[in-house]
């Protein structure tokens, strides 16, 4: 396999707008040749994605899902434009991901998000954990306890509950790829009986 310099990642991220994991991949997948990353990324819809993620977003539909009678989840999905938040594909996004905060609980909706008070807070109890291991080893336990956590907390990083084969931020750059318009969750709420109230945004 050939060797993925930063120069590559670098000159590919500059050509699709693609965050630096898919990039790593798409590098990896393709040993190294460039075009074919850019084709690997276009086929999975993520440069597509990538591309439109800057676009305003002024249109869009509240999904919403109600488990019985004690539980609801309401989920603000934004669109480019009222055709397509209007589009029976759009509605479906917006019910499955408040399908998936129903069952998941995430906190959040990207990592962005996370306020810098809880990432300090929940540093400071990872730090604990791993007091006297080897900096080397501590830095890399210490990363894999935020990826666990954002995957845990992070709507965007959480797995589909449908398919555990991808994750949210997936499901959302492939409906992104089809409706070829950017789209963006702004913020969502869970109401459960008895229960204070999860708002992420």
């Amino acid at each position: 396999m050939s060797q993925v310099t930063l120069a590559d990642i670098k000159n590919l991220r500059e050509r699709t707008g693609v965050g630096i994991n898919h990039v790593k991949e798409a590098l990896e997948h393709s040993n190294g040749d460039l075009d074919k990353a850019v084709l690997y990324l276009r086929e999975k819809g993520i440069a597509k994605a990538a591309k439109r993620s800057g676009n305003a977003t002024n249109n869009g539909i509240i999904g919403h899902y109600i488990h019985g009678k004690t539980m609801g989840v309401l989920v603000e999905l934004q669109s480019e434009t009222d055709f397509a938040a209007n589009s029976a594909k759009f509605q479906e996004l917006a019910k499955e991901l408040a399908m998936h905060i129903a069952a998941k609980n995430p906190e959040y909706i990207g990592i962005d998000s996370v306020p810098a008070s809880v990432l300090e807070i929940e540093k400071s109890v990872f730090e604990k954990e791993i007091a006297g291991k080897p900096e080397a080893i501590a830095n890399k336990i210490l990363e894999g306890k935020f990826q666990n956590f954002y995957a845990d907390q992070v709507l965007l990083e959480q797995t589909y509950v449908r398919d555990e084969s991808k994750k949210i931020k997936d499901l959302l750059n492939e409906y992104i790829a089809s409706l070829g318009e950017s789209i963006k969750i702004a913020r969502f709420t869970k109401f459960q009986v008895g229960v204070e109230p999860i708002m992420g945004q």
